[in-house]
């Protein structure tokens, strides 16, 4: 096991089957078994498996010996490795993805583009088509970095990959055209709530967080035997004659990924860009309104009027185990939270354990209580603030504020006969903006202790900590009932499910966040123009879709916004 505040310091591994030299590696006992962990002056230098590449070392360290006998070792290495069976590998081609996969792909970058503060798009190509149709992500057009030539060339061979959290740093650095591993990508089927019988399957791409099973990129110099190979591949690669060979393919692509000019004439004409389905034609409402569940249309419409009011109510908070739907607690409701927590007032003679650490702060100059702070231990050491998780006992909701922008991550917790327990009357955890919640009725709490089984996983991953736990998390949304209206009628909608999609605006974080908050009052300002006449309202191009809804024992029919983005360069 290997830790080191500088990425750069450890190991350059691209794949399984590379071959590593170890300097100063300490070897030492852990749980009966026999564990190497890096000790001072550790370094190491990473070969390519592959018979006759070239013995050039990754490594970042400035000086190294190699000696004849090392290059005997690695050269035995190399020729055993090629008499093994197949070794397992993740990495594959797009061509054989399937949907709910995790896999690591070697590819070009051709585009980018920044999604939101929490996300970022990769348009990589490998010079192989899917089976499944790729997802596209909608952006605008002056946002998306790259040839675009050649990203309209290429539309039929790209995906798009969704990076979040610690890979955003090295997602925006990435040149264009350069080569890079992706590693741990998720092919997560595309769901929409019903979908229409002959209706296409959907893939979409994402590189979630965190760093457990190897996630994250990397970037091979150009000299890697795997690079060279897939550059020679692409070169040779005649677009013209490929794309020829599946033409229902590259005609679905083209319906689902518009032109950049095309796109640019929806955005003049209307606030809302549909993300798919541009093939669609205009449906009236009242035409809509006569028509039997389930169906989906394309409308263009203008926003009459909307709920809630306030905006703050529309942030719930949705279980989809049970589906229940709650309101987020706001900041009022918060500190009465807090309050009764304290109550319970921290135990302030707890003892140390071996897998966390306990210290006391008293906040006289705040309020004058007692705060427990127990800093959870990571390989049996303590981490700086900025990558620990802490278990906060006693704390107001300030106080919890002030520390959640110091420490990764909070788990506020209360004593009981002498153990600490959740409450998830509570937030169960909070990173940065992000107060997350579990489910009463869902979850099945267990012992904090088991947070024992992350201590030796590289950072705090939510849903590892949630199922380490035995929490079913719920899911924030926004909640909106929005009545449309266009010549021939009007109707009652709902933008729910997609909500985020719609406003680019991840409800987890907007309570919290007083920028996030203002955006969406000057998007619904724009929308619903609270000074404006009904003629003067801007029109909205969006999808819907019509289902069957019991009310209190009546059924009736209901719609809901689905697959369409705002477009306001300057909201944005």
């Amino acid at each position: 096991m290997f830790f080191s505040g500088n990425q750069d310091a450890l190991p350059k591994i691209y794949k399984i089957g590379d071959i590593v030299r170890f300097h100063r590696i300490k070897i030492q006992k852990y749980n009966n078994e026999f564990q190497g962990i890096s000790s001072s002056g550790f370094s190491a230098l990473v070969f390519e498996g592959i018979i006759d590449a070239p013995l050039v070392p990754r490594t970042s360290s400035k000086s190294y010996n190699f000696t004849t006998e090392d290059q005997k070792a690695v050269e035995t290495l190399r020729s055993w490795q090629l008499r093994l069976p197949n070794i397992s590998s993740s990495r594959q081609h797009l061509s054989n993805v399937q949907p709910g996969q995790y896999f690591d792909l070697l590819c070009q970058l051709v585009g980018k583009a920044e999604i939101d503060k929490a996300s970022y798009l990769l348009k990589v190509w490998d010079g192989t088509k899917c089976a499944f149709l790729p997802w596209k992500v909608y952006v605008e057009d002056d946002a998306l970095e790259g040839d675009r030539d050649a990203i309209n060339r290429l539309q039929g061979f790209t995906i798009d990959v969704l990076v979040y959290d610690n890979h955003l740093a090295l997602a925006k650095s990435l040149k264009i055209g350069s080569y890079i591993v992706i590693q741990n990508v998720h092919a997560k089927l595309h769901s929409t709530p019903i979908e229409n019988p002959g209706h296409d399957t959907y893939v979409e791409f994402h590189l979630h967080g965190g760093t457990c099973y190897g996630r994250g990129m990397s970037v091979p110099p150009e000299d890697n035997s795997d690079v060279k190979e897939l550059k020679n591949v692409l070169d040779a690669l005649d677009l013209q004659q490929n794309q020829t060979l599946n033409p229902v393919l590259d005609i679905q692509l083209g319906q689902m990924s518009p032109s950049f000019d095309a796109l640019e004439g929806c955005q003049q004409l209307s606030v809302t860009v549909v993300s798919s389905h541009q093939q669609w034609q205009i449906t009236p409402l009242a035409s809509i309104i006569t028509k039997n569940a389930p169906q989906k249309f394309h409308v263009r419409v203008k926003l009459r009027s909307f709920q809630p009011h306030p905006l703050y109510q529309s942030v719930k908070l949705y279980c989809s185990k049970c589906h229940s739907l709650l309101d987020s607690p706001d900041e009022q409701s918060l500190n009465k939270i807090f309050e009764d927590f304290y109550n319970c007032s921290p135990n302030t003679s707890a003892p140390n354990t071996f897998w966390y650490q306990s210290a006391i702060w008293n906040t006289v100059n705040l309020d004058n209580r007692t705060v427990a702070i127990h800093f959870v231990k990571k390989y049996d050491i303590l981490q700086s603030p900025e990558d620990s998780l802490i278990m906060v006992e006693g704390g107001s909701f300030k106080q919890i504020c002030k520390l959640s922008s110091q420490f990764n991550t909070i788990i506020p917790v209360k004593s009981k006969e002498e153990h600490l327990e959740i409450d998830l009357s509570a937030p169960f955890l909070i990173q940065g903006n992000k107060w997350l919640y579990g489910c009463k009725k869902c979850s099945n709490i267990k012992s904090l202790e088991e947070l024992k089984s992350l201590s030796l996983k590289g950072g705090w991953d939510v849903t590892e900590i949630a199922e380490a736990l035995g929490v079913e998390l719920l899911r924030h949304l926004f909640v909106m009932n929005f009545t449309l209206e266009d010549e021939t009628g009007s109707l009652n909608a709902y933008l729910w499910q997609h909500s985020e999609q719609f406003f680019r605006i991840p409800p987890s974080d907007i309570l919290m966040d007083s920028n996030l908050q203002e955006r969406l009052h000057e998007i619904m300002n724009v929308l619903c123009p609270p000074e404006k006449q009904m003629s003067d309202f801007p029109w909205m191009d969006c999808c819907i879709r019509s289902y069957n809804a019991n009310n209190e024992g009546k059924e009736q029919i209901c719609y809901e916004i689905f697959d369409t983005f705002i477009s306001m360069p300057h909201l944005n």
